[in-house]
């Protein structure tokens, strides 16, 4: 959202949203530091966090910081927050449950009095970069699962994304599987009462909110890496600079030792980490790293018009 990654679809090349640079065509990640050709510590990372920050402290409601992923959503439900920062799908079904299961959220006849809007972008953001971010599943068959079980789950897998039964599933949910369920007429007739979901689903916009890229080789081991250092800036501990250039390191130590496993029994089939030799950071600002940073970071924006964009949507 900051513009921290490259330009591309589904994912920036050649650095992702994480800061991690992969080269066209390589499948070995080559380092989260600006010094590797990263941008994870970049000037438009360490914006993001700060501006994050801000928002936290200066607009978030009290006890906010506190709050897990559950928490947040009856929080929401109460009607108390003016403008969410960006939106999860997964909160839709519990925003339009009508007045009488406690949202405060729609009117009487059940029409939302919250829309959905674009995801702000920073001054680093250029068109062709993602703008959000989604999680998108899929399903994995073991090859240590004996033969008859792993039939079984190849046999469920096809009928819970069936047709008949992903637009049912997608009425309770309201996470979408199939296209021709986003395009369902059951869906248009529903549009009015679901905020801005169905039209977004089926504009083109859609493609600039993507899940985590094959940059990263190993999620669980760096997302934990990640909450450290950013509940750090919270607390008052690090400046955001700090953080990211503390959050780099560790990223990049631990993908150095993804490399060794990597390279002595192809843990990773060989597409572990290959990390880069540390250049000066301003030689990769010239030479396709991180974004340098901007002289000004509060340009004159525009205002984007939600009618004009559900607009723009619906006629696509």
């Amino acid at each position: 959202m900051a513009g921290a990654g490259s330009k591309g679809e589904p994912n920036g090349v050649p650095i992702d949203e994480w800061g991690i640079r992969m080269e066209a065509g390589s499948c070995n990640p080559a380092g989260a530091s600006v010094t590797r050709g990263g941008a994870a510590n970049g000037p438009a990372a360490v914006y993001a966090i700060r501006k994050w920050d801000e928002w936290l402290r200066k607009y978030a409601p009290p006890g906010a910081a506190s709050y897990d992923f559950y928490q947040s959503l009856p929080a929401l439900a109460q009607g108390n927050v003016a403008q969410q920062i960006f939106w999860y799908t997964a909160f839709t079904a519990d925003m339009v449950k009508p007045q009488s299961e406690g949202n405060n959220t729609v009117d009487s006849e059940g029409t939302p009095l919250w829309r959905m809007a674009p995801s702000p972008h920073g001054p680093y953001w250029e068109k062709g970069q993602k703008v959000g971010y989604q999680d998108v599943g899929s399903w994995t068959f073991l090859k240590s699962t004996p033969l008859d079980r792993a039939q079984a789950a190849w046999l469920y897998a096809q009928f819970v994304v069936s047709k008949t039964v992903d637009v049912k599933k997608s009425h309770v949910g309201l996470t979408f599987i199939r296209d021709s369920s986003v395009n369902h007429e059951s869906f248009s007739e529903r549009a009015p009462k679901l905020g801005g979901l169905v039209e977004f689903y089926r504009s083109p916009d859609r493609v600039a909110w993507s899940p985590t890229g094959v940059n990263v080789p190993d999620y669980p081991k760096l997302a934990q890496i990640w909450w450290q250092q950013i509940g750090d800036v919270n607390s008052g501990a690090f400046t955001p600079q700090e953080a990211m250039d503390r959050l780099a390191e560790e990223m990049d130590i631990t993908m150095a030792r993804m490399q060794r496993a990597d390279e002595q029994a192809q843990v990773y089939g060989g597409c572990g980490p290959r990390l880069n030799e540390e250049k000066d950071a301003e030689w990769w600002f010239a030479n396709g790293g991180a974004k340098p940073k901007l002289e000004n970071e509060k340009p004159q924006g525009q205002t984007v018009n939600y009618d004009e964009l559900v607009a723009r949507w619906a006629s696509n």
